[in-house]
């Protein structure tokens, strides 16, 4: 891939966007080339989780402006197709069995903030800015919105999504945006212990279910939710995962997933 490198370390893939000299600007190419980088994590058995992360200094500008420019003499249908292409990406990371982590080692701006933001953990240096400035070039946060509502609530989007503004990192974690804020030096040893955290301490098959619920749970009505949790809850009762978990507990053996 001319854009996108990925590869495994102690199970932990890396998906890096290696566009520098464009600040990681989203175009057609580089969509794909992450769409298949994630599809090949995914179906990676020697990956149990996924770190986000980009060359540079820094971690997605957003759509290519160039890009943007070019697609304006696109038709309808053409325009379509192509956010589409950047939807289903969007979709993917969230909707993916495995856990992503965002490594945002610089500003993440408009749809790089939501690529981000999509992830499942965001870390971020102290000196990253985010924000989705689409309104003050006349363009929308069309796709980035439908998921920045479900992770910060209707008040924050506004204030980010109609103002334009950037936020701080110490900001962006207040509203919900990133998890963690970690000095630039200690940024990846941090991220590499958390993954393998989560590689050692929990389920694979816990943690795929768990977020496939969270992703559709929110779409139910109350008693549609709580129906299919029950129904959730007796097949986990019976996996394999959950009977070695159980087992392991209650022999109090040390159990390494």
């Amino acid at each position: 891939m001319d854009y996108i490198n990925y590869f495994v370390k102690d199970r932990v893939g890396y998906i890096t966007l290696a566009r520098a000299e464009k600040r990681n600007a989203l175009n057609y190419e580089v969509v794909s080339e992450l769409k298949r980088a994630f599809a090949a994590a995914e179906d990676d058995d020697t990956c149990k989780v996924i770190v986000l992360r980009a060359e540079g200094k820094v971690f997605c500008a957003g759509a290519d402006l160039e890009y943007l420019q070019r697609l304006q003499q696109y038709d309808y249908h053409e325009n379509l197709a192509d956010s589409t292409h950047l939807m289903e990406l969007f979709r993917m990371i969230y909707t993916l069995k495995k856990v992503v982590i965002a490594q945002v080692h610089g500003h993440a701006i408009a749809g790089g903030c939501g690529l981000a933001a999509i992830c499942d953990f965001v870390f971020t240096v102290p000196e990253a800015k985010f924000g989705y400035t689409e309104v003050k070039i006349g363009f929308i946060p069309a796709i980035v919105k439908v998921f920045l509502l479900r992770k910060i609530g209707e008040s924050r989007a506004k204030q980010l999504l109609l103002t334009g503004d950037l936020i701080s990192a110490e900001e962006a974690q207040a509203y919900g945006l990133v998890n963690y804020v970690v000095p630039a030096a200690e940024l990846e040893d941090k991220i590499y212990a958390f993954a393998q955290k989560l590689c050692q301490e929990n389920s694979r098959q816990s943690m795929e279910v768990t977020k496939e619920m969270i992703a559709r749970v929110q779409e139910m009505s109350l008693e549609e939710g709580l129906k299919y949790a029950a129904e959730m809850n007796a097949v986990a009762r019976g996996s394999e995962d959950c009977q070695k978990g159980i087992a392991a507990f209650l022999n109090k053996e040390s159990l390494t997933w």
